[in-house]
């Protein structure tokens, strides 16, 4: 017992993204796409998608403005909860299957899936 005194007791850690299994990224076909208001100082419409992967079904975040997003269409979800969003875990990938990348953006495009514009 004194073992635990001195080096004391290691924290289990929760797994903050279950739904991933370990994965960096996975595929899923929406199911519902529908707005949400965020938490108490904020005010906003925010966008969010039902998701069905293999084994489960989760809600994410599609981020930037505006999408091309409806029942059946195949996206790629990776990590990152939403502050303002209670139990919004996921967030969608811009640019990969069926999920468009936002056009005429200078900066931060590797996070929107914009190509490089020539201009």
């Amino acid at each position: 017992m004194n073992y635990v005194v001195i080096k004391g007791k290691k924290k289990k850690l929760r797994n903050k993204v279950p739904a991933l299994n370990n994965c960096p990224q996975k595929k899923g076909v929406c199911t519902k796409v529908f707005l949400r208001t965020p938490k108490k100082p904020n005010s906003a419409l925010r966008k969010l998608v039902k998701l069905r992967l293999t084994n489960n079904k989760i809600m994410a975040y599609i981020p930037g403005e505006g999408h091309n997003l409806q029942e059946y269409s195949t996206v790629m979800i990776r990590g990152g909860r939403v502050k303002d969003l209670p139990g919004i875990k996921y967030h969608l990938v811009r640019g990969k299957l069926d999920f468009s990348g936002l056009k005429g953006r200078k900066t931060s495009r590797s996070k929107y899936g914009t190509k490089k514009s020539n201009s």
